[in-house]
């Protein structure tokens, strides 16, 4: 699928039209996970042939765009820039969706403004803080960064992010994720390091959303397992919860056609 590369002030952004023969159908908005970037969605960029308007923004930038440093971006920055970009953009409303980090990215925007929001997809995420244990992992990642780089954090991530059963028999789905998190300067995962540490649980907020909700997970996920997933399922009032076979922590890169479909239906059918 074709889809052109762009920036609004600091924040670039990937963006796939709907075909002219296509009934608009509005903004279909991809939050990307840690460590990767926009491209991680290249998978989903399919959706414009059924008349929406994919805008992927890019929050694995160096912290000069952000107009911030390593140590102060948070959730609530990156949501302010999806505001302003949407603005900027002139949508009113987007479905938002959300892949692990994107999730928790998706939860600081409807904290902050839930009137763009008039849909959601979580993909493997969960609602919850990190836990103490999680947290100093993270510190451990950060020294890593800082003293190795990129590689070494995509070393130790890759395994945990995809399934066992892509692992072992869908080698053309490791090297895409090793390319799309190589291309992610040591700067931007430090950033987003620090934003997944500090953001909010969001446990309480759940019970108030309402509007449609997919949340979709993989049943080989050992990084926000299945079970997560279905708490988020029981506290959102009339959310749809789809487990996907033989996919780990990115089922869209794992199995995008299964993914795509379950979406699509989603789509369809709810908004």
């Amino acid at each position: 699928m074709k889809f052109d590369e762009r920036a609004v002030g600091r924040l670039h952004y990937l963006e796939a039209r709907p075909p002219v023969s296509a009934r608009p159908r509005g903004a279909l908005v991809l939050l990307h996970a840690f460590p990767l970037n926009a491209r991680m969605w290249e998978p989903q960029f399919g959706l414009a042939d059924r008349g929406w308007r994919i805008i992927a923004p890019e929050f694995a930038m160096d912290a000069v765009r952000l107009n911030a440093t390593a140590t102060t971006v948070t959730m609530d920055t990156y949501a302010g820039e999806v505001i302003d970009l949407l603005d900027a953009l002139h949508v009113e409303d987007a479905v938002v969706a959300g892949c692990s980090m994107g999730g928790y990215l998706a939860f600081a925007l409807y904290r902050r403004a839930p009137n763009y929001i008039r849909g959601l997809l979580l993909a493997d995420t969960r609602a919850q803080a990190d836990a103490p244990e999680a947290l100093q992992s993270r510190k451990k990642m950060l020294q890593l960064v800082a003293d190795k780089g990129t590689p070494a954090v995509v070393d130790e991530m890759v395994p945990k992010l995809l399934g066992e059963t892509t692992r072992k028999t869908r080698p053309e789905v490791v090297d895409r994720l090793k390319s799309i998190a190589l291309s992610t300067s040591a700067d931007a995962v430090a950033g987003m390091i620090r934003a997944l540490m500090t953001r909010q649980d969001a446990m309480a907020v759940l019970s108030s959303i309402h509007f449609p909700t997919l949340i979709v997970v993989g049943d080989e996920d050992t990084l926000t397992p299945p079970a997560m997933s279905e708490q988020m399922h029981k506290a959102i009032a009339g959310s749809e919860l789809a487990v996907l076979p033989k996919a780990g922590h990115l089922p869209n890169l794992e199995d995008s056609q299964n993914f795509n479909e379950v979406v699509a239906r989603f789509l369809d059918h709810r908004i």
